[in-house]
């Protein structure tokens, strides 16, 4: 964890842009002063209900009828002015109760969406979440579990912002408003013949203060404890999700039991962690709950002497141990508040470095190549080195042209780095520098073609509008690509990834690029699940209904060079730079 002065940086830095630069600035704005207003007014209202109580219990000892329906339902004229019905105030107090809880609701969701849209697009802009991938290792802090930061941690940042801040505020304006109070109702204290006034404020000052210490004391180690425990927790919620988005491989290779060891091992760590939670929670809440057991009694038996020598009645006592109650619990508000300050630093630790993440990462991008877009439809790699995330070299000083209207297929033996070079021709590889020139218009077709959520006209159209195209052009292309049997499923919505085989979603990957028409198209193996006369099919149909797309793939059959027109071997040996060379192929061997 970071010293409490970088920590309140990073939650200031959180907090200021909404409230200080954003669109919703002024509602924002206005809807904080509204909720700060009712809290304010609602402090007033606990004023005005101490000295309704002292009222209220004179009223009682004195046995005045009269005045005990009164304050009860109307109102009463007293020395200390005009007191309104109990019946008055707690209406008042009710609504503003609900009121303020409400818009503070309106408040959080507001921002929340607002922060979320903003990390969405930092996480998304110059490919940040690529990156951060790519780099991520198991002890890294900041980059871990992107989606519970952005789903849980914006929404418990906002939650906890707000009822701490509104908190904190409520206290000190009670405390300001009940010290007066306190002090002149207390009186002085004659200790070594030494008159000490308002003893009473200075009896709940300590009292805070020995409360604050020591739950600081036993507290402390909570935040660490609370940020490991989101981290783990999100690690055990991830391997779920991997069983689920991995089923039938799981199943194919019999892996349940290994699954479970996995799954085991990650939820051990969560047990763990969570006792290590329970431990130094139950010995601070031996703390807390004692401290306020204590609290009830103790001002009573302070104030007592004086009640007992007649210097105060019934009514003036009850308002002093309401008073003292106040000062008491405002004082020791870090005390009733620490395991959720714990839990709050714990979210801003995890945001500010999820935010540091996202910046390095956007600024590495903007260290690595200098991509653009090249102005004659050519690929061109201008003295690139290109490395690996772990700083190996693949490529150094490296000069390429391919140009459009001949395509390309790419070799190399296993690992040289030819799907890392794929990604450097099709400008998304991030680590490197040079001057990477790449078209307008590309399509990459992976061996494992992703496919998103939603029906399968979605899937089908992506990354395209759903409205993109007529129900016509989709069935057709299906038909194309040998999926007839889906033309009809078009707005069904199903586990896509899962219904359709590895062969199914590469003939899908297909339909994309043929309802896109880019200039160029780059396959990574990406007809690797398909027999030959599928591959020789779909490959002559990409020649046949784009006839002005370049094509670049990688492939190990050799019937696959006889649809491009030039052949770029990668050649690499372990600890050396590869070297590339573009030559003529006619049907020559895809791969070594």
């Amino acid at each position: 964890m970071r010293g409490l002065g970088p920590f309140l940086k990073d939650a200031w830095r959180l907090t200021r842009p909404y409230f200080m630069s954003s669109e919703e600035k002024w509602s924002a704005r206005g809807l904080l002063l509204g909720i700060i207003a009712m809290n304010l007014t609602l402090v007033g209202l606990t004023v005005v209900l101490s000295f309704w109580r002292r009222e209220f219990y004179n009223a009682l000892q004195d046995k005045d009828w009269r005045a005990f329906l009164e304050l009860l339902f109307l109102y009463r004229a007293t020395p200390s002015g005009l007191m309104p019905g109990f019946c008055a105030v707690a209406a008042l107090f009710i609504a503003l109760s609900v009121y303020q809880v409400y818009v503070n609701q309106l408040l959080q969701i507001r921002w929340r969406r607002w922060l979320t849209r903003q990390y969405l697009t930092e996480w998304l802009a110059d490919r940040a979440y690529y990156r951060i991938s790519l780099t991520t290792g198991h002890g890294t802090v900041g980059t871990d579990n992107p989606d519970q930061r952005i789903a849980e941690d914006l929404r418990d940042f906002t939650d906890n912002t707000l009822s701490l801040g509104l908190g904190l505020l409520s206290n000190v304006v009670s405390l300001f408003s009940f010290v007066g109070i306190l002090w002149g109702l207390s009186g002085p204290l004659s200790i070594l013949g030494v008159p000490i006034p308002g003893y009473m404020v200075w009896v709940a000052l300590g009292y805070a203060v020995v409360g604050t210490w020591l739950t600081h004391l036993v507290g402390r180690p909570l935040a660490m404890l609370s940020f490991r425990q989101q981290r783990v927790e999100a690690d055990f919620r991830y391997a779920l999700v991997r069983i689920r988005e991995n089923m039938e491989n799981i199943a194919l290779y019999r892996g349940e039991a290994e699954e479970g060891v996995t799954l085991r091992e990650r939820f051990a760590a969560v047990i763990v962690n969570w006792r290590q939670i329970m431990t130094r929670t139950k010995l601070l809440n031996t703390l807390t709950v004692g401290y306020d057991q204590v609290a009830v009694i103790f001002p009573i038996v302070v104030a007592a002497p004086r009640y007992f020598s007649g210097a105060m009645q019934l009514g003036d006592l009850m308002q002093t141990v309401g008073s003292f109650g106040q000062v008491q619990s405002s004082m020791s508000w870090f005390v009733s508040a620490y395991a959720q300050l714990a839990t709050w630093r714990a979210i801003v630790e995890r945001l500010a470095t999820f935010d540091r993440a996202i910046t390095a990462a956007r600024e590495a991008a903007a260290a690595g190549f200098k991509t653009s877009e090249s102005p004659d439809g050519a690929i061109r790699l201008q003295d690139v080195t290109m490395s690996l995330p772990d700083g190996t070299r693949l490529l150094d000083g490296v000069d390429l042209t391919l140009t459009p209207g001949h395509s390309v297929v790419l070799v190399g033996r296993s690992g040289t780095g030819k799907s890392t070079l794929f990604r450097a021709l099709a400008g998304i590889w991030p680590f490197g520098t040079g001057r990477v020139e790449v078209p307008r218009e590309a399509f990459f077709l992976p061996q494992r073609p992703y496919v998103p959520l939603g029906s399968l006209r979605h899937a089908i159209t992506y990354p395209n509008a759903t409205d993109a195209f007529s129900d016509a052009e989709l069935r057709q292309v299906l038909a194309d690509v040998g999926l007839p049997h889906l033309a009809d499923r078009l707005d069904e919505d199903e586990n896509w990834p899962q219904r359709l085989s590895m062969g199914e979603q590469q003939r899908l990957g297909f339909a994309r690029a043929l309802l896109a028409k880019p200039e160029w198209i780059f396959l990574d193996e990406a007809t690797a699940s398909l027999d030959r006369q599928a591959e020789d099919e779909l490959y002559r149909l990409l020649k046949e209904r784009l006839p002005g797309t370049t094509l670049v793939s990688i492939a190990h059959r050799e019937s696959v060079a006889r649809y491009h027109e030039r052949l770029l071997t990668f050649r690499r040996e372990t600890g050396h730079a590869g070297v590339l060379t573009l030559s003529a192929t006619a049907a020559q061997p895809a791969g070594d």
